[in-house]
């Protein structure tokens, strides 16, 4: 029996000639022993006038680290890591120095941070909490649809957008099961999936809390300039976009998806019911929500005299103090490639930066804009928004800081904004799945097609991109941000 069945399916035998077969397994190999020889060559040729040799490695080093960025050939967390061991091989910068880099106050918020986002999805209170909130206020289709657009844009304010998306995507699958919603045929489907998506997208550029982009590119501004932002400064300068953006972008999403259905009392009794089955808060629950508020305070009141990192450790210690989270299961949560990366970017950008390498840069690709830092910003938020399409947000930001820097340098820019206008339209990506995983986990529900993804999402980014730049002509300057 098991013999015929293993010759169920025919035999596929490839004809061509061995060379080629070779070829085709190995093409993988062979572009990274290409670019590999590519480098070593660019290694050894004279540094263009007015760059010194340690700027020209380090421009090398910064562009075939782009490249594996780019290529996906090897993990972002790897490359990053390379990345760092190569600056004291190459003579960049010395060891200790490279290293150290790794010591970098941002690293050790973005790991408070995910301890706290694996505690609330572990004791299951971010679940009770968005099964009562749609339970409550969704009582009509669009109410219900706003309801998840607006929860995992709130959510993204305390959680990595990439949880809430995970989290939230199995409430909205019951939901649109409960409905008896068809694939491919429900416009209210794609509906709430969409609203899941950008609900997150949007709400995870509002703090420090949404994602690694935020982290990383203060965490960068503060190694280049010594300047730093508070937890409030960030929000407040990001609540200014994200506020209207969430407006517009209902609006948009309702104009492209339109309801096609009259009651979703169905799916409310189904919510509720889930609630009843859950039970009340136990006290892992309501330790973890009591943490919470008390680390989020302490980073608006404490956070510039003591620093973030210090409080979002301090939070998790005491969720570990009083066993509500365990090492073992925070390890199935902590994304460590993304920790990994930081101190490899971090280390990378001060060595541009350092060298004088990123200045050399601006004056040869922007110095035309020399004079006009509102063009500068347009451009550089432009290729941030663009670009995070189709690499990681974080990659984005570490690609951007170190040319953006530079340009504070040679401009006289309030550094701060240069790192706003690269960090927060690096984090709006709608058109494609491969931009992010909330607009990836929406595809996978199978409701909607590519092209409902894509020719909404490019109305949406340009809207945000519009957006972005009339805050930052009108709104920032009100708060002291100016160009």
């Amino acid at each position: 029996m098991q013999e015929n069945q293993l010759f169920d399916k025919p035999l596929k035998i490839d004809n061509r000639p061995m060379w080629l077969i070779i070829l085709d397994r190995t093409a993988r190999y062979q572009v990274m022993a290409a670019v590999v020889v590519v480098l070593a060559v660019l290694l050894h040729l004279d540094p263009p006038a007015g760059l010194a040799p340690d700027a020209y490695r380090s421009l090398v080093l910064f562009g075939g680290t782009v490249f594996f960025w780019i290529s996906g050939l090897l993990p972002i967390a790897v490359t990053a890591l390379l990345s760092m061991v190569m600056l004291p091989l190459l003579g960049i910068m010395d060891a200790k120095k490279t290293y150290s880099m790794f010591g970098n106050e941002a690293v050790f918020f973005i790991l408070g941070a995910f301890i706290l986002a694996a505690a609330m999805t572990g004791t299951g209170i971010s679940a009770r909490l968005a099964r009562a909130m749609l339970a409550r206020f969704g009582k009509t289709p669009t109410s219900l649809a706003v309801t998840v657009f607006l929860l995992s844009a709130l959510l993204s304010f305390v959680m990595s957008e990439h949880a809430v998306a995970a989290m939230l995507f199995p409430v909205v699958s019951e939901i649109v099961t409960a409905l008896n919603l068809e694939k491919g045929k429900s416009s209210y489907g794609r509906l709430l999936f969409m609203a899941l998506a950008w609900g997150c997208i949007i709400g995870g550029i509002a703090t420090f809390l949404g994602g690694a982009r935020a982290p990383l590119a203060a965490g960068l501004l503060k190694e280049a300039t010594g300047l730093h932002f508070t937890f409030l400064e960030w929000t407040a300068a990001a609540c200014l976009i994200v506020v209207p953006l969430l407006v517009i972008a209902f609006i948009i999403l309702i104009r492209f998806f339109p309801p096609d259905l009259a009651d979703v009392a169905p799916g409310r009794v189904f919510l509720n019911r889930k609630r009843l089955e859950t039970g009340k808060m136990g006290y892992d629950e309501m330790l973890t929500a009591l943490v919470m508020v008390g680390t989020v305070a302490g980073w608006i009141f404490a956070g510039e005299k003591t620093g973030l990192a210090a409080i979002a450790i301090l939070g998790a210690a005491v969720l570990f103090t009083f066993k509500v989270v365990s090492w073992q299961k925070i390890e199935e949560y902590v994304n460590w490639g993304v920790i990994l990366m930081y101190g490899g970017t971090i280390a990378l950008a001060s060595a541009l930066e350092k060298t004088g390498a990123a200045v050399w840069v601006v004056k040869q690709g922007l110095g035309t804009f020399s004079h006009a830092p509102l063009a500068i910003v347009a451009v550089i938020s432009l290729v941030a928004i663009v670009l995070t399409e189709c690499i990681s947000h974080a990659a984005v930001v570490a690609i951007l800081m170190p040319v953006g820097m530079g340009l504070c340098k040679t401009t006289g820019m309030d550094p701060k904004v240069m790192t706003l206008a690269i960090a927060l339209p690096a984090g709006l990506a709608y058109c494609l799945p491969m931009g992010t995983p909330a607009t990836a986990i929406a595809y996978a529900s199978g409701y909607l097609k590519s092209k409902d993804i894509i020719v909404s999402g490019i109305v949406v980014m340009s809207v945000s991109w519009l957006l972005f730049m009339a805050s930052v002509v009108f709104v920032w300057p009100l708060i002291g941000l100016k160009l």
